[in-house]
């Protein structure tokens, strides 16, 4: 607080104020005070909820997954769900269904993410794009992770009507489905009634695409909850957390997303925070300036108990810095490091930073706004910085040019280069002029002992805001009062491209003249400076963004696409295990399946992959190659060109197809069953002996269905549908 300003609140300290909160009256208070901030952070209390929500899910679902009782009345109480399902289906209904249930799990649901992609993008809300693909990214890696710790068959007790890939877990396309659903919401929806509408919209969709999945008996009831509870809480926990309504919101009007809302709780809290910290009664909030900001929220605050009736205040937020940190990092690797493209850490840092600089320029005689003070709105959140406002004032692009106001501005840049500092941001929105009188704001990027190159931009660009207005003969013919000619051809060498801001570059677009070429021709020949730094850690910072935005597009298309949704399953072992059982509800008919009996030295499980009406496995072998045999289980198979010699498996008949012995080994081996078809198929190397497949035939056998079906009436009171144990419906 300047001594100016205290002196004119203590003077006013007992002054009455209408409309908004009372001023401060009595003696100043301390900062801090320990009251709470005027314009707090929480965790609102549906956010809390959905992760509660979650959290419980989870427990019950681990703990239903890890000890056999709870798991035993966990089923039971899903089939009673699933067979009042089951106890109302007909056709007509069984077809609507097994549609719901197609275009959520297949390419509708991926219509639905990637137009979300397109829409997000086509808006430029790129922030919400982040953190959708983020949150959709940190699905597929917890998802998956969690759908292998739980790797849950189907229900048991209810005929499985429809299409599935892999475990029930955490139910995978109700998930996908409720993800891509909530990122509509929160990157399209405008918060307020239509993004309540919107909510209850998407909860009538999963609501619908889940009963579905139920009816056709796919999902387990608690699957489908935690896949939903899940999906919904990092969905709202991010956005809310990284694109909160507040400083993100989604409007469909032109502005900045700079701008946050200076209306409601917040700018009750501006007039709080004003009046506690400054001892200044806030009475009107009004924007200003906006055209021309984009790293802060620049306010007009008319007010009392002050000198002047009006004070100018910037509003800074975490998302600023954030900004600024992501545009700098581009910076970098589109330039190289240049020396001004250092972040700042913290909201707090940079709104102190530019109270010193403001305090340094008016230290050097630079006319620039009068500092008033710091305003804290939230703790590391927010802050505001309150200064002098310059009422009257108007921006150099509306004003009338003349000969004094260009000298102002040539010596404005002689002074700041006698003291070793550059603005760093000249452009008219940071010019304006009252009376005849230029003056310079916004000077939060000042930099102290900048290169030349960073200072020579700086003239240049100053040259080119008054050649605008005037002309670039005239300015020259001034700016040779200054500086030397070598000095004005160092400018216009620097001056190249991005090195203008975008502000000047647009009135420059406008203008009918090329303002740049025609400096050049006045001042000496130079040959451009080039803008351009090459070094390691470019290259470096470059390799590594665009290798984890590779990494992060491969990750998150996965989630995309229908195929790439199939999860996988663990190898189906022989014994009771849930990819055994998954197995056995894939072919409901077969009497045998094949399982894992012991590896040979050399071969590996390559993966598995278990849906309705077929189970696949494949084998890797360091002498045959990978996949150098699928075995492929289905309900029937044609033998037909096939020649049937003895079976090494009982209870099986055995067809062998060799197709080629060279250059490599390839054949097909069939074995029938009642109700199955096992398919070997073999595909080695070149140069790979066919005796490898003997070795690989000895790594697999056949388990009686028989067993599965004791197994899970005796541990679970319910029936394996298929052969051996009939399912009502």
């Amino acid at each position: 607080m300047s001594e100016h300003i205290g002196r004119a609140v203590a003077g006013n300290s007992r002054a009455t104020v209408p409309p908004g909160p009372a001023a401060h009256t009595g003696r100043r208070q301390r900062r801090p005070t320990g009251a709470p901030p005027p314009l707090p952070h929480p965790v609102t209390i549906t956010t809390t909820a959905w992760l509660v929500l979650v959290a419980i899910v989870l427990a019950g679902a681990f703990l239903a997954a890890q000890h056999t009782p709870w798991l035993r009345i966990d089923d039971q109480a899903s089939t009673w769900v699933l067979r009042q399902l089951a106890g109302i289906r007909t056709p007509w209904l069984t077809d609507v269904a097994s549609g719901i249930n197609v275009a959520g799990s297949g390419w509708g649901a991926t219509a639905l993410g990637l137009s979300l992609v397109a829409l997000t993008m086509a808006f430029r809300r790129w922030r919400h794009l982040l953190v959708f693909l983020g949150s959709v990214l940190f699905l597929e890696f917890f998802g998956k992770s969690l759908y292998f710790g739980l790797s849950r068959p189907r229900p048991y007790g209810v005929p499985i009507i429809g299409s599935w890939a892999g475990y029930s877990g955490v139910a995978p396309p109700v998930a996908v489905v409720t993800i891509f659903l909530m990122g509509a919401v929160y990157c399209l929806a405008v918060p307020g009634r239509a993004r309540t509408w919107t909510k209850a919209a998407v909860a009538a969709v999963v609501a619908v695409f889940a009963l579905a999945r139920l009816y056709l008996g796919l999902d387990h009831p608690g699957d489908v909850l935690l896949g939903v509870a899940f999906a919904v809480a990092i969905a709202v926990t991010a956005f809310r957390f990284f694109t909160p309504n507040a400083v993100f919101p989604v409007a469909y009007r032109r502005g900045r997303t700079a701008h946050v809302d200076v209306t409601g709780r917040r700018g009750e809290a501006i007039r709080q925070a004003v009046r506690d910290q400054l001892g200044l009664a806030v009475t009107e909030i009004k924007p200003v300036g906006l055209e021309s900001s984009a790293g802060s929220t620049p306010l007009r605050l008319r007010v009392e108990g002050g000198p002047d009736e009006f004070v100018f205040a910037k509003l800074y937020t975490k998302g600023h810095v954030r900004a600024d940190r992501w545009y700098k990092l581009w910076r970098t690797i589109l330039y190289g490091s240049l020396e001004d493209e250092s972040p700042f850490k913290t909201v707090r840092r940079l709104v102190t930073y530019e109270d010193y600089a403001l305090r340094l320029l008016q230290d050097i005689g630079v006319r620039t706004a009068k500092p008033y003070g710091i305003v804290e709105i939230t703790p590391e959140r927010e802050y505001m910085l309150v200064t002098e406002f310059h009422a009257g004032a108007v921006e150099i692009g509306e004003a009338d040019v003349d000969d004094e106001v260009i000298d102002q501005g040539l010596q404005l840049i002689r002074t700041m280069w006698d003291a070793g500092i550059a603005h760093r941001d000249i452009k008219p929105g940071n010019l304006m002029v009252r009376s005849g009188e230029l003056l310079l704001i916004d000077v939060a990027f000042v930099q102290v002992r900048p290169s030349p190159w960073r200072q020579a931009v700086d003239l240049g660009n100053m040259m080119l805001v008054l050649a605008v207005r005037t002309g670039p003969q005239r300015v020259y013919r001034r700016a040779l009062a200054y500086f030397t000619e070598a000095e004005l051809a160092e400018a216009f060498a620097a001056t190249r491209g991005v090195a203008s801001p975008t502000q000047l570059r647009a009135f420059m677009k406008r203008d009918p003249r090329d303002l740049l070429s025609e400096f050049r021709a006045l001042a000496p020949a130079r040959p451009p400076i080039t803008l351009q730094r090459w070094s390691i850690k470019r290259i470096a910072l470059a390799a590594a963004m665009f290798a984890i935005i590779t990494a992060a597009v491969f990750e998150t298309g996965d989630v995309f696409f229908p195929a790439a949704r199939n999860l996988g399953v663990y190898p189906p072992a022989c014994g009771t295990g849930h990819s055994m059982i998954l197995s056995a509800q894939a072919v409901p008919s077969a009497a045998l399946l094949p399982c894992i009996a012991a590896l040979p030295s050399g071969w590996t499980i390559g993966g598995t992959d278990i849906a309705s009406g077929k189970t696949s496995l494949w084998l890797d072998s360091d002498r045959a190659g990978p996949r150098a045999v699928t075995v492929t289980l289905t309900a029937a198979c044609d033998t037909t060109s096939a020649r049937q010699v003895p079976s090494d498996q009982p209870g099986t008949r055995r067809f062998e197809r060799p197709l080629s012995l060279v250059p490599q080994f390839s054949s097909l081996r069939f074995y029938t069953f009642p109700g199955g078809c096992v398919t070997y198929q073999f595909s080695f190397t070149p140069g790979a002996s066919p005796v490898l497949g003997d070795a690989a035939g000895s790594a697999l056998s056949f388990q009686p269905r028989p067993t599965l079906v004791d197994f899970v009436r005796r541990t679970e009171g319910l029936a394996l549908c298929g052969r051996g144990a009939a399912c009502p419906g």
